[in-house]
């Protein structure tokens, strides 16, 4: 089985700076520490709000770090600008509504053909690899296929918040998901609500080539530090495999 990557989000370091207007704790600092602790790749959500990541962490993320940065990013104009300006390593386009606390589900990319196949097209030719985050669903893969995205990523959100019989039902749709995405040559990534007690049967999922978690890692950083969240979670990935 290949080994599966570690992207850790630091959008929620800026939220604890932005919910006093410091200029600390600074998430680069995290997604240096992160990338020393073993992360392999940084993922930051510019929103459109800017309620936590700002253009700026953006830009200082794009010259300071040497993992891969990925950019979650609604599929607007203003996002394509940005991404084509700083050329992250990847772009993982996310639905996005102002008044969600957090991501809550895939992106309609059956629905959104017309408006996501430009903004893909671009981003691709600009060297940036695609991710559309998506839901664990048969006709979401066929539209990541028809729209050429080298990438989609699973939403566990949902698996996340079930239990007992629901939940190994959504476990299973997760892995025929990721079967059927590298089956027709997709990379298969999943994340949302992932922690240390819920991700072993996702990272055993063989088709799986990276996990992106954030949430759950700062809030553990919180007691035992985020070098040690990211070895935490890291150990647990790698166990499942």
């Amino acid at each position: 089985m290949s080994a599966l990557r570690l992207g850790v989000n630091i959008d929620h370091v800026a939220t604890v700076r932005n919910a006093r207007g410091a200029p600390y704790p600074d998430p680069v600092r995290a997604a240096l520490i992160a990338a020393e602790a073993g992360a392999d790749g940084i993922t930051a959500h510019l929103r459109e709000d800017r309620r936590h990541i700002t253009d700026d962490d953006i830009a200082r993320l794009s010259e300071g770090l040497t993992i891969p940065l990925n950019l979650e990013m609604a599929a607007t104009d203003e996002m394509l600008a940005i991404a084509l300006k700083h050329r992250p390593h990847a772009a993982c386009i996310v639905p996005e509504k102002r008044e969600e606390r957090t991501t809550e589900g895939g992106l309609d990319a059956a629905g959104q053909h017309n408006r996501l196949a430009p903004m893909v097209r671009a981003l691709g030719e600009a060297g940036v690899r695609v991710s559309l985050f998506i839901e664990p669903d048969p006709r979401q893969i066929e539209a990541a296929l028809a729209l050429a995205a080298p990438v989609v990523e699973l939403h566990t959100g949902r698996y996340a918040e079930l239990t007992g019989a629901e939940q190994a039902e959504e476990l299973k749709r997760l892995s025929d998901a990721a079967a059927l995405g590298a089956k027709n040559g997709i990379e298969v990534h999943a994340g949302h609500g992932l922690t240390l007690d819920n991700v072993a049967p996702i990272a055993a999922i063989p088709q799986l080539r990276e996990l992106n978690i954030g949430h759950s890692i700062i809030a553990d950083a919180i007691f035992v530090g985020l070098a040690q969240a990211v070895r935490r979670m890291r150990a647990a990935m790698d166990a499942a495999r």
